[in-house]
């Protein structure tokens, strides 16, 4: 034997089902000295159980043994564990029960008496398959990764240009109501117009209206801040105020629901240096998002806490919470499990890119009907504060 393979072969992880005790023992022993790691099963029974206990590679199963016969465990086995080859062992009589166990799924046959040379060849080359479709389905899906990434990058380069399109056509319009809004304004501050009727209800209005001309502003400079490499304008800020505000956001819907909000936020937290604005749209995707998972009657937490030179949020809610399979991908751009017409599945994505610019880290743990929570990590002060405190000194 050639002790170069030694290590390649005690990966090879073997199950050994028959019920002659004499025959399988001494096949154990052999194959173990070839380096090979054996399992032994007497019947079909205890072998599926072995199975459902351990990652077997090469499972060498007779067919004629009492009770569940070879055949019908083989069926079992591929049905169960697709990634698992069967070699079969018949006797010379019932070669025919080979011939239907390779139609069933098995590797190979042997006729018994078995050469143990035969049967070793015969493993690796089941393991070598094993081996090569494991490679055939990473190319696969480093291939298909590849194909999304490629997708991505042109979705959003479309999507950038058509940002810098809408938010060009929509704030040519919103300067213009902004601007006739302000000069109605000024009238009905002029002494001549103060007896006109309903004239605090026209100032009402007029409040509604650079609301909604602030709101529409803000979100055409979300859709450029999708693709726009600006810098962030820091400044001193108390996460917990912007907390406050972005639930204030929400107050409506988890009246509606009749969510309870649990704050656990001191109010002798230090300041931190970033930007508020970018946070707290972060802040009021989260929450908007807990509000979403809940149906009714549910909580949502959220503490603030000093960390590692920094400061931590956690927004946790006892919603329906994310399949495992979908939690390493709600980050991904357009990535969304809402229904048609209810998410884009940017916000996640946007989020995330904001946290990284400020120099933070944002992550998820979810449970099917228990609940998800986020947490975002901010540090004390940006990364590239030196560069960005001059924006900051301009806006303050």
């Amino acid at each position: 034997m050639n002790t170069d393979h030694g290590n390649e072969f005690e990966r090879i992880r073997i199950l050994l089902v028959d019920d002659e005790d004499h025959f399988r023992q001494t096949l154990a022993k052999r194959l173990t000295k070839r380096g090979l790691s054996c399992d032994q099963a007497t019947n079909g029974y205890d072998c599926l159980s072995i199975l459902k206990k351990e990652i077997i590679d090469v499972v060498v199963l007779d067919v004629k043994m009492p009770g569940m016969d070879g055949i019908e465990v083989l069926q079992k086995i591929t049905d169960m564990y697709p990634d698992t080859e069967v070699i079969l062992l018949t006797g010379h009589a019932t070669a025919a029960d080979g011939v239907a166990g390779i139609k069933a799924g098995a590797f190979d046959y042997l006729t018994k008496p078995i050469e143990l040379e035969h049967l070793f060849k015969k493993i690796l080359q089941a393991y070598q398959k094993i081996q090569r479709l494991a490679a055939e389905q990473r190319e696969a899906q480093y291939r298909e990764q590849m194909e999304q990434q490629v997708m991505v990058a042109e979705r959003l380069a479309s999507l950038g240009t058509l940002a810098a399109g809408v938010a060009h056509e929509i704030n040519n319009p919103l300067a213009i109501i902004g601007e006739s809004a302000g000069w109605m304004r000024q009238l009905f501050h002029k002494e001549a117009l103060q007896d006109v009727p309903y004239h605090e209800d026209f100032i009402k209005a007029l409040d509604k209206v650079d609301n909604a001309v602030d709101r529409a502003s803000r979100i055409t400079r979300q859709l450029l801040g999708l693709v726009g490499k600006s810098k962030p304008r820091v400044s001193e800020l108390k996460l917990a105020d912007l907390v406050e505000d972005a639930l204030q956001l929400i107050v409506h819907e988890t009246q509606k629901k009749d969510i309870q909000v649990i704050r656990r936020m001191r109010p002798e937290l230090a300041a931190i240096w970033s930007d508020a604005y970018q946070i707290r749209q972060v802040l009021l995707n989260l929450l908007t998002n807990a509000v979403h998972a809940i149906q009714s009657k549910g909580a949502i937490s959220i503490t603030v806490e000093n960390i590692q030179d920094g400061q931590l949020v956690t927004i946790s809610d006892d919603g329906q919470g994310i399949p495992r399979e979908n939690l390493d991908k709600i980050f991904e751009p357009f990535f969304t499990t809402k229904p048609p017409g209810q998410g884009t599945g940017l916000g996640l994505y946007v989020s995330r890119g904001i946290i990284e610019k400020l120099g933070g880290t944002i992550n998820v743990s979810s449970n099917i009907g228990q609940g998800t929570t986020f947490s975002i990590w901010l540090p004390q002060h940006p990364r590239d504060f030196d560069e960005t405190k001059p924006d900051c000194e301009a806006s303050c």
